[in-house]
């Protein structure tokens, strides 16, 4: 797939197609093109529109890769995890400080909000460039033309699909731009994703079952058109497009021992099911959307994945044996070597005890198993300078002494549990290992039964809802759970035991916000929503209040930063920078941010 695009890639960066809203009030300048570089000629050649969909496969990576990945703000806008970085102010915690359009909204210091802005924009700019010049090449049949817009509809669905969930309304781009345009509108959230479901049915008909790993596949599509389903309420077609996916015949759930370490008895399924070496392999068939990323290889992300670094605590500091030694260090190649088994974590990311302990409902989970999950007490004091000298060297972690002392200054960022099954990644170019390359998980079949059953539970089937739970509950060796214990709720537990840094779970939750605002359901909490208050009380917020240890309920970093959090946070401020740039026209800002007070209506139908 590289080799044979990459030439092109160098091509998309110098297109004219400009950025999907830009804050730039000069002069346009129209660049003169390189001498083998004319777009008309370029985009004759399949070759030149296939090298968009790369660069559309190049940047859905990036979401999980490098130092303060975009994930992790996903996540501590939701119920799993907090922001745990404390040794400094910044960091996105007091919620109701930091997050405003005109502050810092895309840097690893603070937060990534303006990154899945900038970066969703930069995914459809790549997807209208191959749909706007579909006609250009001579294809060999109607299917070779069909699959390549099938590809990119499903691109610029997926980026449309987050953004409407992120932001809301938002401004709809379907052609390529090849000129300065600063007149964009704010297009309504529904009329959005109708458009995505039609391009999305499109492609469902005509994108191949099998393809390279990376590439779009039709159990992709399907999965991608069911999200997009019930985000429109439509709990039939979402189940006839999630069907389409598990009964299609090319994807199954992973059951049995594969690939590397298959004959390693101290490891399960689960193991397997999440070593980097076996995502991508043929043998794995619950893979239905990847991102490739290797050592080695043309077009990697350099430094890897870094997730032990983010997402593992800071347990080789601050943390002392009950005698008062530092007990803990990440030194390489010492008696008690426990860097290259957990990684050099950070705790950038920090679970929340609704993570790490209550949704944990059967001692038999693997997931949650010994080896899988690791516990601050598997670790063992191992600083070498307290041997022969503390008592405690070579003994497991305790939180406290005898007399109560908590024995760590920093319970946020040093003390957590974490599952080491998703976070190990191999890192051979560091001694001290902080997650190297790995291929992802994008979209995954245990994620198709939930949605499956998310809308069999909006339909008020709970027994075929509890059926699709329990595939994914029985493979991960837990008891079913009975129709009468299914609810929104249980699903979202289930999603968090199974989809932990993988699922964008700020975008799970308020698409289901936005579901129980337009149906007017009963939620789990017994209370109902609707749309027309949806920023001031919202499902998303008060799931959130209810689960979370952390948010408004007084908890302060060592800087004294509070975490805090509002029901207007249930959308993401649209960044300043876009709404001041776009001066012949009125992009609107979302309720509870500065600005909002100057909305015009949004465009309910796309213009002809």
């Amino acid at each position: 797939m590289f080799n044979q695009t990459s030439k092109y890639i160098l091509v998309l960066a110098l297109l004219g197609t400009g950025t999907a809203i830009t804050s730039c009030k000069e002069t346009w300048l129209k660049p003169e093109p390189l001498s083998f570089y004319e777009p008309e000629l370029t985009f004759k050649d399949i070759g030149g529109l296939k090298a968009t969909l790369v660069a559309c496969e190049r940047n859905l990576r990036l979401e999980w890769y490098g130092d303060a990945m975009p994930m992790i703000t996903e996540s501590i806008f939701s119920d799993i995890a907090v922001e745990g970085t404390t040794d400094k102010s910044g960091p996105a915690q007091n919620l109701n400080l930091l997050i405003t359009p005109d502050a810092q909204l895309n840097h690893i210091d603070y937060n990534r909000i303006g990154w899945y802005w900038l970066e969703g924009y930069k995914g459809i700019k790549y997807a209208n460039t191959a749909i706007s010049r579909i006609d250009l090449p001579t294809y060999k049949s109607e299917q070779e033309k069909n699959e390549l817009l099938g590809a990119a509809y499903f691109h610029r669905a997926a980026r449309y699909y987050r953004l409407t969930q992120q932001f809301g309304d938002v401004p709809l781009i379907l052609t390529e731009i090849n000129g300065p345009k600063l007149d964009f509108q704010t297009t309504k959230r529904e009329v959005i994703l109708k458009k995505m479901k039609e391009d999305l049915e499109f492609a469902e008909q005509w994108v191949p079952a099998v393809t390279d790993k990376g590439m779009v596949n039709k159990g992709s599509v399907s999965h991608l058109l069911t999200k997009v389903n019930l985000a429109l309420g439509l709990f039939d077609d979402a189940i006839k497009s999630a069907t389409n996916v598990i009964d299609g015949g090319t994807h199954k759930l992973m059951t049995s021992r594969f690939g590397a370490n298959a004959n390693d008895a101290s490891r399960n399924v689960i193991w397997d099911l999440h070593r980097p070496q076996n995502k991508a392999i043929a043998a794995n068939t619950e893979g239905l959307m990847l991102v490739i990323d290797r050592l080695n290889i043309e077009g990697n992300v350099e430094g890897g994945m870094l997730i032990m670094r983010n997402a593992v605590p800071l347990w080789f500091n601050n943390i002392n044996t009950p005698n008062g030694n530092r007990g803990t260090i990440d030194t390489y190649g010492i008696e008690i070597d426990q860097v290259v088994k957990y990684g050099r974590g950070i705790g950038r990311l920090r679970p929340t005890d609704y993570s790490q302990n209550q949704i944990w409902d059967d001692k038999n989970d693997l997931r949650h198993a010994p080896g899988n999950w690791v516990r601050m007490e598997d670790i063992y004091y191992n600083n070498p300078a307290i041997k022969g000298e503390d008592s405690y060297y070579g003994k497991p972690l305790q939180l406290k002494n005898a007399e109560g002392v908590v024995l760590t200054i920093d319970t946020i960022r040093n003390w957590f549990d974490w599952p080491n099954y998703k976070l190990f990644v191999e890192d051979p170019l560091r001694v001290q290992p902080q997650g190297g390359n790995s291929d992802w998980y994008v979209f995954r079949l245990a994620e198709t039964y939930l949605l499956r059953a998310e809308a069999y539970a909006w339909k008020g089937d709970m027994a075929k809802a509890a059926e699709d739970v329990n595939v994914v509950r029985a493979r991960a060796n837990c008891a079913p759970l009975a129709a009468g214990k299914i609810n929104i709720g249980t699903i979202l537990d289930e999603r968090a035991r199974e989809l932990y840094f993988e699922e964008p779970r700020k975008t799970e939750l308020t698409r289901i916000a936005y579901i129980f605002a337009q149906t007017g359901k009963p939620a789990p909490n017994g209370k109902t929503y609707s749309l027309d208050k949806f920023s001031d009380d919202n499902y998303f917020y008060d799931r959130v209040m209810e689960k979370s240890d952390f948010y408004n309920k007084g908890v302060k970093t060592r800087h004294a930063d509070e975490y805090t959090m509002s029901p207007y946070h249930v959308l993401w401020p649209i960044p300043q920078s876009a709404i001041d740039g776009n001066t012949q026209a009125r992009i609107n800002q979302n309720k509870g941010y500065a600005g909002y007070e100057k909305n015009v209506p949004p465009l309910t139908e796309i213009p002809k």
